[in-house]
């Protein structure tokens, strides 16, 4: 096998941009997916089944259907109803939030149901009215519990990341696609792309890590 290192150097600087627009695709994704996701948790565990359908509705499709679909969706469907026009880049990162969201939703309403309900009659007792009881004494309880499952959620949203190269956003996976496009290989493109989502993975990994045991011991 003729592995050519030139090839990856000359593509250097494309996939430089590509793992750039790749952080910011997940960091958008998680921070939009995890405020979404808290809101829809919340509105699930609304007792009223009326007020909270909606939330179970978009849980169960959102994870009932395979990301490429919502994303093709999303692409040629959502965004040019509200531009106007196709924008591979809103799309992908509505695409991650909305499907993130689902995920981080169900991990909010397992977390808050772990923690005792004799937790929130405490604080009710207190004088704490249910919004000031989940902000000051459920949620952070519960976000101990949630860092394990939210870091998963995290990593594999970066990983989903690489399907928005199917909608032409200039990230990692399209420029690793770009180059095998060009010269017809396989193992420089991939496997290079391969090792660059690996790093990004293996430090949230590292970073979440330390911020559960550091939240263990306080």
């Amino acid at each position: 096998m003729d592995f050519r290192f030139d090839l990856i150097y000359e593509y250097g600087p494309f996939f430089l941009k590509g793992t750039l627009l790749t952080i910011g695709l997940s960091l958008a994704g998680i921070l939009i997916g995890t405020l979404l996701g808290l809101a829809i948790g919340l509105g699930k565990m609304v007792k009223n089944k009326l007020v909270a359908f909606p939330f179970v509705a978009y849980i169960t499709f959102f994870r009932g259907t395979p990301f490429i679909v919502q994303i093709l969706l999303i692409h040629f469907g959502l965004v040019p109803a509200i531009i106007g026009q196709t924008n591979a880049i809103a799309a992908a990162i509505i695409a991650l939030s909305l499907n993130a969201a689902a995920y981080i939703a169900e991990i909010f309403r397992a977390g808050i149901l772990s923690i005792d309900k004799g937790q929130m009659e405490a604080a009710r007792s207190l004088g704490m009215n249910h919004l000031q009881a989940m902000r000051y004494i459920i949620l952070p309880q519960a976000t101990k519990r949630m860092i394990p499952p939210l870091g998963n959620e995290f990593i594999v949203l970066i990983k989903e990341s690489s399907l928005a190269a199917f909608i032409a956003a200039p990230e990692l996976m399209y420029w690793g696609r770009a180059m095998q496009g060009q010269y017809y290989k396989v193992w420089e493109p991939y496997l290079t792309a391969a090792l660059l989502y690996l790093v990004l993975t293996l430090t949230l990994s590292f970073f979440l890590n330390r911020l559960e045991r550091r939240l263990a011991t306080e």
